[in-house]
């Protein structure tokens, strides 16, 4: 599922040995903070949705942002402090933050935030993302003195992935498909969306598919050949907002209104930022899960 955010240096950081601390989970082991802290930024957009899930403020947001769910954070009060790409590091200098939050897209930046303040890699640490996402939010929630919080959230996450696993199962196979304007790719199991399958219980398609970041690019007659069960599409220019076609045109056409998933109706357009960019985040999976659930619920 995260392979390809799993590579790269580990980043070796402590904060504190203290009794009382807070213990996170981090890409490159467990990283001990003492105190909670006053000012923190991220730059991982997951963590940025839990943090926001639970209550807790950020000093600066990241431009642009893509996440409708967090787009009230965008309201001027808050400094910008660069792309997820390329941090602002003369803003991020002026927070003085207490802690920053990094994350896949922040990789490369780390070692020069982490001579601004105290730097953390939230990127995904598992496979399993129910792991990744409770345990983030539950540590998170801690650090924050925000355990009630966090412990209903990944009550009611846990509750729905059950629910939902019951739903998928023996309900079709399924087949991830990105668009990207008019350009088609699919993904299977282990790769960055294998998560649909090994967490939300969709019955994989084929298992063959190759592993890259984007996707294997596959044609109209690839999908009308391989006749899905159910179409789970992530548009991509929607995600990022880029120019091309949406999704609903780019799929329109003769062969793949010939698959049963489009027959049965059986087709589920995700949430694209929740899917794509926030997607570790507790609120985001939650969204995800339960689109997932409103559209097997109403399975022929």
């Amino acid at each position: 599922m995260f392979a390809h955010f799993m590579k790269g240096a580990a980043l070796a950081l402590t904060f504190s040995t203290a009794a009382s601390a807070t213990e996170l989970t981090t890409f490159s082991g467990p990283v001990t903070v003492e105190e909670t802290p006053e000012t923190v930024i991220s730059f991982d957009v997951g963590a940025l949705d839990t943090l926001t899930a639970l209550g807790v403020d950020v000093a600066g947001i990241t431009q642009p942002m893509l996440v409708p769910a967090l787009a009230g954070l965008d309201d001027g009060s808050r400094a910008n402090i660069g792309t997820l790409f390329e941090p602002d590091f003369e803003q991020v200098f002026a927070l003085k933050p207490d802690l920053i939050i990094a994350g896949p897209r922040t990789r490369d930046q780390i070692d020069a935030l982490s001579k601004i303040a105290p730097t953390v890699d939230l990127s995904p640490f598992s496979e399993d993302i129910e792991k990744v996402v409770a345990t983030q939010t539950r540590e998170l929630g801690a650090l924050f003195g925000k355990e009630d919080e966090a412990a209903a959230r990944i009550e009611h996450l846990h509750t729905s992935l059950e629910e939902l696993r019951g739903l998928t199962e023996g309900a079709g196979k399924g087949l991830v498909v990105m668009t990207n304007g008019p350009k088609l790719s699919v993904f299977g199991p282990g790769s960055r969306f294998g998560w649909v399958h090994e967490t939300l219980g969709v019955e994989p398609l084929m298992n063959d598919l190759e592993e890259q970041t984007h996707g294997e690019a596959v044609s109209f007659e690839f999908l009308h050949e391989a006749n899905p069960d159910w179409l789970i599409v992530f548009d991509r220019t929607r995600a990022t907002n880029g120019d091309g076609p949406k999704a609903e045109e780019t799929l329109d056409n003769e062969l793949v209104a010939q698959t049963t998933a489009w027959q049965k109706g059986q087709v589920i357009y995700v949430h694209p930022a929740d899917f794509y960019i926030a997607t570790t985040g507790v609120r985001s999976l939650q969204d995800t899960v339960d689109q997932f659930i409103t559209a097997f619920e109403g399975a022929e």
